[in-house]
């Protein structure tokens, strides 16, 4: 007997925080708590007032209830959480469908043209014994027998088994992350399709071509060591100052890394496409006559620019202001509320330096903003290339008039935990009020694309041209 999806597939996840604001836009609601019940606000506050410590045990500690036990994991089934995940969009007809890889940016995108997106990973926490997260090694035995049994189970999933002790160190001691890919549709994407893209509509493919160093354990089983954020590649398989300094800030015997040999690269474990993928998407489209259309970019905050200029064009058009930003982190994001108020969304990966210098190179490159707004997501980690609230708030100074946190306790971050329940009433507090639109057509957004004359780092193939209303 197979487990209800929401027993096993994490909450605080990209994929799973990104279908769940985008379903609620589609939906007409907002997204207060990154989904969660409202419930928890209460004891996300609280857990503010404890000491530093204590509340990365608590975070640590609630991130280890949603793990599925080891021994489960066999009855864990892709299909179940498919049917879950179109769940979250509203019973009706869309000229489009996305599908694939996740962006923050690719959810404003989406809502901003009115369609549903069908993720391609998400993340499968699995309970371990307790582990030094500093000893890759053994994650790597820990996780291969549960590997072998989640895809004996499940053939139509790739797995990557990531360990990431920079940015996931409170979490990695207490559970495998297991991110898997879908490589083919699977009958409840293919119902969806079926039943809610119209006859003729396009599929399009989310593609983020972003790659990592992997060990290979089986055909559809590799280890992933570290990931996308603050350190670098070189530096999780080669060490540095940084790392070093870092390791020994958190007692770590270590001050480099001794993980497995990589002996080959594979799409980046939480934000690279798996192309076989694709193929399935194409055959399946010859068969029932739909088109297929191609979002390719190379890292996931790529899109980002090009998707806060387009809700600048397209604020203009509406002849509304176009002066304020609103910048998110991770899954802190609300695409109802940056429509509500007329903000410019421009998405970041994570809290990590590599962000706050591509949202500066924002800033710096185009017309300045009245009010820059930033809401940051806290995984309770000083890691190696983390960038601190002075590195944050030194971005206000490109606001012509103001700059703001939104539910952020500057002196707490990152370890401020109540932040997911106080960026929702911030972004409600500012005052400016407008009417959700209707959804751009196709045509709208391909005369931005030829209006913005830009060399954004993203390529558009077959997308459906429609008309210019």
């Amino acid at each position: 007997m197979s487990l209800s999806p929401l027993s096993y597939v994490a909450n605080f996840d990209s994929a799973t925080g990104m279908l769940r604001a985008l379903g609620h836009f589609l939906n007409g609601q907002d997204f207060p708590a990154v989904g969660q019940s409202q419930k928890l606000k209460p004891l996300a506050v609280a857990v503010n007032w404890l000491p530093p410590r204590l509340r990365e045990q608590v975070y640590t500690f609630m991130g280890a209830i949603e793990a599925v036990s080891r021994k489960d994991v066999g009855r864990i089934d892709a299909e179940a959480v498919s049917r879950w995940m179109v769940s979250q969009y509203p019973e009706r007809c869309y000229p489009a469908v996305a599908v694939g890889s996740s962006s923050g940016a690719l959810v404003h995108l989406c809502a901003a043209l009115g369609m549903p997106w069908l993720p391609q990973t998400y993340l499968i926490p699995v309970r371990q014994p307790y582990t030094d997260a500093d000893e890759p090694k053994r994650a790597l035995a820990l996780g291969r027998e549960s590997g072998r049994r989640l895809l004996e189970s499940n053939p139509d999933l790739q797995l990557h088994h990531m360990h990431d002790p920079n940015q996931d160190r409170l979490m990695v001691r207490y559970m495998t992350y297991f991110r898997v890919k879908r490589r083919r549709l699977g009958e409840a994407y293919e119902r969806f399709l079926i039943d809610r893209l119209e006859p003729g509509g396009t599929i399009i493919l989310s593609e983020c071509r972003r790659t990592w160093p992997t060990t290979r354990i089986g055909e559809r089983h590799v280890f992933q060591f570290g990931a996308l954020g603050g350190a670098t590649e070189e530096e999780f398989f080669k060490g540095s100052d940084r790392v070093a300094h870092y390791l020994a800030k958190y007692g770590s015997c270590r001050r480099r890394w001794d993980p497995p040999q990589p002996n080959g690269r594979t799409p980046e474990a939480e934000w690279g496409f798996e192309p076989t993928l694709r193929d399935d998407v194409e055959a399946f489209a010859r068969r029932h006559g739909y088109r297929v259309a191609r979002i390719v970019f190379e890292e996931p905050e790529h899109l980002s620019p090009l998707v806060a200029d387009l809700y600048r064009w397209w604020y203009r058009m509406r002849r509304i202001p176009a002066n304020r930003l609103l910048a998110e982190s991770f899954i802190v994001m609300e695409p109802y509320w940056a429509l509500r108020t007329g903000s410019v969304p421009f998405w970041m990966k994570f809290n990590m330096m590599p962000s706050a210098d591509w949202l500066e190179q924002y800033l710096t490159a185009g017309e300045p903003f009245d009010d820059v707004n930033l809401m940051l997501f806290s995984n309770g980690i000083e890691g190696a290339g983390w960038a601190p609230i002075e590195r944050w708030r030194r971005l206000f100074r490109h606001a012509r008039r103001k700059g703001s946190f939104l539910g952020i306790d500057e002196r707490k971050f990152p370890r401020d935990f109540a932040t997911f329940a106080q960026y929702h009433p911030a972004i409600r507090n500012i005052p400016a009020r407008y009417p959700l639109p209707g959804p751009l057509s196709f045509g709208q957004f391909g005369q931005f694309l030829e209006e913005a004359g830009k060399c954004y780092s993203v390529e558009f193939e077959n997308f459906p041209e429609g008309d210019r209303r």
